[in-house]
């Protein structure tokens, strides 16, 4: 671990008044208070950068790398002014993807939104309260949370943790005289969408699923258990027939995301394209800022659930569609939100590398462990990798001119 990770989660000791409540919220175990230094400390290898801690510290002793207090408040004031909206919509990462749904989502709930300020983040608890009020005193006059189902939080206890703090909020407005409808919650968990029309009974689905989700059934096609699924998507990578996806990650969908993306990349820029499959949980700034983390570099970026959930194939695409490069983003397997089948993902990999180094094309392919503590080693990696294909793209010009020649 480099000593930039270190800057990414830290507690400032002047600020900090061993209150411990950090360290008893913390989902993961990694805060702990040591008496006899009397301090308090992160444990970096075990901190997965949720932000509840940040959220909770009543002294705002904690300080983050990522979607910290003032920020989102000055993002929430610069887009609310552009948007010309007096709602937010608060989208945790794990029901959110970039290709988010959200009104689809709210009109589900019977909430209609046209026009609002989407802010989304890796988890809705690591929204403290003061941000909630200072938030509707800036001029926004409705919030709405789009969390994910309290079983499936990625991040075990933000959900809960949301819930508890917007009625809290509710409470307290209400008190004021201000309408507590202000605040509205949303529950959501993105889950496999089955179409029995294209299935035919080969229950791969049900072999691989790693939550045991999805049941056999003696004379009919599986049956899905909604309450079980947690959207991986391990069973959409193994049906022969698309007939079960996650949504927001269908395979035609992806498909048509990346498909004439390299040619277009060329006509703009000479340079290398590059393609980045990005699991959402191994890394923050490069899927939800992309024109700052890609800024000179022909490079798009598509994330994925889960990397267990990312089909092979698609990388043979890419390549064979034009990209001169694909690189893939994913957690450890300590650090992974889906650890379940993590198995699933090491396989496909393998035949992945296989298949490429028949083709030819290994050297043009890249996958790497990343996490949002590391501050920069994302884009280190990506540099690393790019220049890498740049060489081997100018090689190729070279060779192909010098043939040319001697034709002539």
């Amino acid at each position: 671990m480099s000593e930039k990770c270190l800057a990414v989660v830290e507690i400032n000791e002047d600020l900090c008044s061993r209150c411990c409540v950090c360290h008893s919220i913390c989902p993961y175990e990694a805060i702990n208070y040591d008496p006899e230094a009397d301090k308090v400390e992160i444990d970096i290898q075990k901190c997965q950068v949720c932000g509840i801690c940040y959220s909770a510290c009543p002294v705002a002793a904690i300080e983050m790398a990522y979607y910290d207090y003032d920020n989102l408040l000055d993002y929430v004031d610069c887009v609310r002014k552009k948007v010309d909206s007096d709602t937010l919509v608060l989208m945790c990462r794990g029901n959110s993807p970039s290709t988010c749904e959200t009104e689809e989502i709210l009109a589900d709930q019977g909430i209609c939104v046209e026009n609002y300020i989407p802010l989304r983040l890796p988890c809705s608890g690591r929204i403290p309260t003061d941000f909630i009020f200072k938030t509707l005193n800036s001029g926004v006059k409705n919030i709405v949370s789009i969390q994910c189902e309290d079983p499936f939080c990625r991040y075990k206890e933000g959900t809960k943790i949301n819930t508890r703090r917007f009625q809290l909020s509710r409470n307290v407005l209400e008190q004021l005289g201000f309408d507590k409808n202000a605040l509205k919650v949303v529950k959501y968990s993105r889950k496999a969408v089955y179409d029995t029309m294209k299935c035919v009974g080969c229950d791969k689905c049900v072999f691989i699923c790693p939550y045991d989700a999805i049941k056999a059934e003696p004379f009919a096609t599986p049956t899905i258990i909604d309450e079980d699924c947690v959207g991986c998507g391990a069973c959409a990578l193994v049906c022969p027939h698309q007939a079960i996806e996650v949504k927001g990650f269908e395979f035609e969908n992806v498909l048509k995301r990346y498909g004439e993306s390299a040619a277009k990349l060329k006509a703009e820029n000479k340079a290398p394209a590059l393609l980045a499959f990005i699991c959402q949980w191994s890394e923050f700034s490069a899927l939800d800022n992309p024109d700052t983390a890609f800024l000179d570099k022909n490079v798009l970026a598509l994330e994925v659930p889960c990397f267990k959930a990312m089909d092979p194939v698609h990388v043979i695409n890419a390549l064979q569609s034009g990209f001169d490069g694909v690189m893939a983003a994913m957690c450890s397997a300590e650090d992974c939100k889906l650890e379940e089948g993590r198995d699933t993902a090491e396989r496909n990999l393998d035949v992945l590398k296989d298949v490429l180094k028949k083709m030819n094309l290994l050297d043009r392919f890249e996958y790497y462990e990343a996490s949002p503590r590391s501050a920069g080693e994302f884009n280190e990696k990506l540099d690393a990798f790019y220049k890498k294909i740049a060489a081997m793209t100018q090689s190729a010009i070279i060779m192909a001119e010098a043939t040319g020649k001697r034709t002539k």
